[in-house]
């Protein structure tokens, strides 16, 4: 047999991803790219790995167990690696960070120079709503959360990385009456909606309660991308996080509807469970953040203080 750490890899991510699309866009390939790879592996065996009905692709139970094989494989090549590195005075390990789905847009800028430095370092980035990111952190299954809104507990610590602004927006191609109160417009428009666990939704239904203000009409839709091309299409307004929407703004599809009681302002943090025993990778991050954290917000998001 003649199989690559690459066609392992593949068939890997297809097995956990039970598609080979959605391998291909966590493995940053081609879909073409990954179908030929998984062929290939494929072709090396006598016994089927994979099942395809209909357009849904299924594991054998024999294919199962070779996934097994092939991540016990994966696993001894990195701590080879670990090894190596370490041997070299390098820093080796994982970084584990949940991050809320809009942090996507800032939480990269404030990992790049870090992984760059420490080829050793493999880092686990985990996007998905607040509740699931707390449920994360407070398992203790990551050393990092991302959030624009503390959790109650007190039992975290933080280090605050960016103002979160957020903005009433819309399509750009609405022309928008300007005279009315805040209360009047918010409550004529329809308004979209994150979806509840969400801590932009958390943050805009705070706004409504305080400002005792009723939407009558209301959309929801599950993910930042969704709501931004609701909103180009004319669908609606929404309440949503400067950092999410600089291209669109950039682009003029989107415009900020210019109300004085905006923006609402929040706060990024990362933030761990206080008592936390960091290991030597994620002290070494937080080393890190304190001393880069205001060189990246003045290289990377100083575009953000024209709004």
């Amino acid at each position: 047999m003649n199989y690559t750490l690459n066609q392992l890899r593949i068939f890997l991510k297809v097995v956990q991803t039970e598609s080979v699309t959605k391998a291909a866009e966590e493995l940053f390939l081609t879909q073409p790219a990954v179908s030929i790879q998984l062929k290939n592996f494929q072709d090396q065996f006598d016994i089927a790995l994979t099942e395809v009905v209909g357009r849904k692709i299924y594991i054998t139970d024999f294919g199962r167990e070779i996934a097994e094989a092939a991540e016990n494989i994966i696993n001894q090549v990195h701590a080879i690696n670990y090894k190596t590195l370490a041997y070299k005075g390098q820093l080796t390990g994982k970084l584990k960070i949940s991050v809320v789905s809009t942090g996507k847009y800032l939480m990269p800028y404030f990992l790049s120079e870090f992984m760059s430095e420490n080829k050793g370092v493999e880092l686990l980035m985990d996007v998905t709503n607040k509740s699931r990111v707390i449920e994360s952190l407070e398992n203790n299954a990551v050393d990092f959360a991302l959030v624009s809104i503390l959790p109650p507990t007190p039992n975290v610590e933080k280090i605050d990385l960016l103002q979160n602004k957020l903005y009433l927006v819309g399509s750009s191609k609405i022309n928008f009456e300007q005279g009315s109160s805040t209360k009047e417009i918010l409550e004529s428009i329809p308004i979209i909606f994150r979806e509840k666990g969400s801590g932009t939704r958390q943050t805009m239904e705070k706004f409504f309660t305080d400002n005792k203000i009723s939407v009558l009409k209301r959309l929801e839709l599950t993910s930042n991308e969704a709501v931004k091309h609701a909103l180009i299409a004319g669908l609606g307004f929404s309440i949503m996080p400067l950092i999410g929407i600089k291209n669109e703004l950039h682009n003029k599809e989107l415009q900020i509807i210019p109300l004085k009681e905006f923006p609402i302002k929040t706060t990024w943090s990362l933030i761990w469970l206080k008592g936390k025993n960091q290991t030597l990778v994620s002290a070494a991050y937080l080393e890190f953040l304190n001393r880069e954290r205001a060189n990246i917000v003045q290289s990377k998001f100083i575009w953000s203080e024209q709004y």
